[in-house]
């Protein structure tokens, strides 16, 4: 195999690390989050309004709001790639480890602390898992897939709002952190990515252009010369 193509397929190393230290951080922004206790996400409350609304497991909610974004992105060629895959079960088995340690503070003031500090660790972990250039999660695909016309900030919470608003209208609860990551996550992620000079878009590996071969080029300037072995004397050089 090509080394052009070898890239292309098989992640660095950095890039690996990024992916997989980003979605744990992810994973431990989203248990602050929800233990937070003040609402999810829009992505999770859209989850939630389909399991309640058509008595459905969870998980199957989940699976097919995911489908259904991952779906959406592809159809604007945002296409799903490893990070995708990695993104979904790394961030569910962090969740699963962190929420059992986790307490839900008894004040609003412990709760709206605890909200707020899931902010940097949520945007912090979406941007470095994204920069990994290897795919994005469903929300994440989704909001990619408007970018442009939108950039990525407004368009992540344009899907976050949308998932909000027909989370809600399923019969999901909605409250301040609803709101919060609705108006404040994609600015957040966007200034992590800067700061941390990491790009979220999923922009696609060059390829690596066959070479051309080499032609030999005439000189206009040079004397058409016979070919070797068939020069004849000219008599009237020797006059």
């Amino acid at each position: 195999m090509p080394v052009g193509q070898h890239s292309r397929h098989v992640p660095s190393l950095r890039r690996l690390n990024l992916l997989v230290w980003g979605c744990v951080l992810l994973g431990i922004g989203v248990s602050l989050l929800l233990t937070a206790d003040l609402g999810s996400d829009g992505y999770s409350t859209l989850v939630n309004g389909l399991a309640l609304s058509t008595a459905m497991s969870f998980l199957l909610a989940n699976s097919i709001v995911s489908l259904a974004f991952l779906a959406l992105a592809a159809a604007r060629a945002v296409r799903p790639g490893l990070g995708t895959v990695v993104q979904i079960a790394v961030v569910g088995v962090t969740v699963n480890l962190m929420l059992p340690l986790l307490e839900t503070p008894g004040s609003w003031a412990g709760q709206i602390t605890m909200l707020v500090a899931a902010f940097p660790v949520l945007a912090v972990g979406i941007a470095t898992y994204l920069g990994s250039q290897t795919g994005a999660g469903p929300a994440e695909a989704a909001a990619l897939a408007y970018d442009p016309p939108l950039a990525f900030r407004w368009s992540y919470n344009a899907v976050q709002g949308g998932g909000a608003l027909l989370g809600w209208l399923l019969g999901a609860t909605v409250g301040v952190g609803t709101f919060a990551v609705v108006i404040l996550l994609g600015p957040c992620i966007h200034l992590a990515g800067r700061l941390l000079r990491l790009d979220v878009h999923q922009s696609p590996q060059p390829t690596v252009a066959p070479a051309r071969p080499r032609t030999r080029r005439r000189v206009n300037n040079a004397p058409d010369r016979p070919p070797s072995g068939n020069w004849t004397r000219d008599p009237s050089c020797d006059e």
